[in-house]
């Protein structure tokens, strides 16, 4: 999984990380969200969700203390980070302030 992780972090594409756990209510509520953030910015960016019980060791890489935490992704490069609920309005907002 970390390689293909890797692979896609390093695309000249924006990629955003959902880590979520299935026991996570507030990762719930973020699924039509992140749904609704992709058919608004469709080909512009790629979401991965990332179950954090399931890869700990990615969880772990990057510092994932709670759920949802999301991050944002660029060629390898760490651009934004938050944890918690966002709505998709902010979300889209915070992404397209990226995608130059």
């Amino acid at each position: 999984m970390n390689t293909k992780f890797n692979t896609l972090i390093n695309e000249n594409q924006l990629v955003l990380v959902d880590f979520y756990a299935d026991w996570c209510g507030p990762c719930k509520t973020m699924s039509p969200i992140l749904q609704e953030v992709k058919s608004i910015l469709k080909e512009e960016i790629r979401i991965i969700k990332i179950n954090v019980d399931q890869y700990q060791d990615l969880a772990s890489e990057f510092s994932v203390r709670g759920v949802p935490t999301l991050i944002l992704f660029k060629q390898g490069k760490m651009l934004w980070r938050q944890s918690g609920v966002l709505s998709s309005k902010d979300l889209v907002s915070i992404v397209k302030e990226h995608l130059n």
